[in-house]
């Protein structure tokens, strides 16, 4: 997945075209309480009071601001056109769901994991094959909506609660999307702060590391507190069920073997998974003895499997690619709205505004964090918490002597990793629609991703890790009155 624009920077707005900072607040502000309202008050899906957002953000914007209707549209299309990839992954990844069930090969990836996994080694598992899985093809969507749908499965098989079992894929997913060289994000991280590629990536190995390791050993612990909590012959029962209404055999692993080998060949996402459809279809007509008709119906509006157990017809009910459709409703609202937030120069101005806090090496990796993480709530898409910040702030670590890797490693590990805690992104609701667990469900287990941004605030105030140029000096970057930074514009 690729950037479509680039977001204009402050330096690059007319003076007439730069809304105050408190106007830049004003559709941030009434954006929360919209969807606070909505959500929390009424109990609406985010549908609307995102469309809410979007309204009196163009009203704000196009009679306060003097933006012309025509550059609003501009945003939102520019927006739209940055995610069509992350739109078309979502129905594409939806359909391969329900081809993989009607295959056989989800219920046999979770028949074989009850006789291989225990509850107790099950989480801290799935973390570190999840990692692996993912550091080798590249893609944490791949992987959750692949191996992480099997996962959800095993672990409810286990007793273990689905919101665990989606915290530990993406903690594992996302600790191996940021050090695979083959990741889109982690390319776009070096690509817009000029740093190398693999300075890039070695300067994030030991900082994630640490979060991933405290995030492991937390899955361990929540695995000893789940072992036992399985009633006798519960394994038994769900293996019998799936044997009853698939023929269970390695063979319907095919699907899944030429997805990853596409993968790993270096094809991107999203022909590699449409490939996974496709090799899905075949499968279920060969080994499940599905009409060839029947399986892209299947494919077109999902799973309803009648096994006999009820917790199988559930884990293995799926919504196709109509499914898909609601959660890619979302992620249009929240591209439109970010799109024109872009556009009204609002993201610029914050971003500004925000870099002016900044007076030394702590401020400035707390700065950035902050930047990440408002740009993954206010444009919903996690290419912007890169995007945005790492060009922004880019003087800034060059004003206090400090190489480009610690701004590239700042914006992975405060943007990319908390796409996935903010509910109306596209990471967020991709992962809640992939593997059916509410973003509020999954984040307090999702450790690798609130510990990641911790980890790099650690680094900022004790220095751990932080990278100098050549003949600068720690101290002569650090937080100090009349340090470069601190001058006003």
């Amino acid at each position: 997945m690729g950037l479509a624009f680039e977001p204009r920077l402050y330096e690059e707005l007319d003076a007439d075209e730069r809304p105050s900072l408190l106007e830049a607040l004003v559709p941030v502000f009434g954006m929360l309480v919209f969807l606070g309202v909505g959500i929390v008050v009424y109990g609406l899906d985010p549908q609307f009071p995102l469309f809410w957002g979007i309204t009196f953000t163009g009203l704000f914007s196009r009679y306060w601001l003097g933006i012309s209707w025509a550059d609003l549209y501009d945003g939102i299309t520019d927006s739209l056109h940055m995610g069509i990839q992350v739109i078309l992954i979502m129905f594409v990844v939806y359909a391969l769901i329900a081809t993989w069930v009607a295959a056989g090969t989800i219920p046999s990836l979770m028949y074989y994991g009850l006789d291989l996994l225990t509850p107790t080694i099950f989480l801290p598992i799935t973390a570190v094959l999840a990692s692996i899985v993912t550091f080798a093809i590249g893609s944490s969507w791949t992987a959750a909506g692949t191996l992480g749908v099997s996962f959800i499965g095993i672990g409810a098989g286990l007793g273990i609660p689905a919101p665990m079992t989606a915290g530990a894929i993406l903690s594992g997913a996302y600790m191996g999307d940021k050090q695979s060289p083959l990741s889109d994000t982690t390319n776009l991280a070096a690509a817009v702060t000029n740093t190398d590629l693999f300075d890039h990536v070695n300067a994030m190995r030991d900082s994630s590391l640490v979060a991933f390791g405290i995030a492991v050993v937390l899955y361990a612990v929540l695995g000893v507190q789940a072992s036992g909590n399985i009633p006798v012959g519960r394994i038994a029962e769900i293996q019998g069920a799936l044997t009853g209404s698939y023929a269970i055999s390695v063979l319907t692993f095919a699907p899944l073997i030429i997805t990853f080998g596409l993968a790993l060949y270096g094809v991107p996402a999203l022909p590699a998974l449409g490939a996974g459809v496709f090799a899905g279809a075949i499968t279920s007509v060969v080994m499940q003895g599905t009409a060839f008709g029947a399986v892209w119906s299947i494919a077109q509006s999902g799973t309803s499997p009648s096994t006999g157990m009820e917790l199988v017809d559930g884990l293995l009910a799926s919504g196709g690619m109509i499914g898909g459709a609601w959660v890619v409703t979302i992620a249009i609202a929240a591209l439109s709205l970010g799109g024109m937030l872009e556009r009204a120069g609002i993201l610029a101005v914050l971003a500004h505004h925000l870099g002016r806090l900044s007076r030394g090496v702590a401020s400035l990796t707390g700065v950035t964090a902050v930047s990440a993480v408002s740009m993954n709530v206010l444009a919903a898409e996690q290419y912007i918490s890169i995007v945005v910040p790492g060009i922004t702030l880019r003087n800034l670590y060059e004003e206090q002597g400090l190489q480009s890797e610690n701004l590239s490693r700042a914006i992975e590990s405060a943007g990319t990793t908390t796409s996935a805690l903010i509910p109306w992104n596209s990471g967020a609701l991709f992962m809640a629609g992939t593997l059916g667990v509410g973003t509020l469900e999954y984040a307090p287990y999702y450790f690798f991703g609130l510990l990641s941004p911790l980890v790099l605030l650690l680094m900022g105030v004790t220095g751990w890790q932080i990278t100098y140029q050549p003949g600068a000096a720690p101290d002569d970057a650090g937080d100090r009155p009349g340090s470069p930074s601190s001058t006003d514009d």
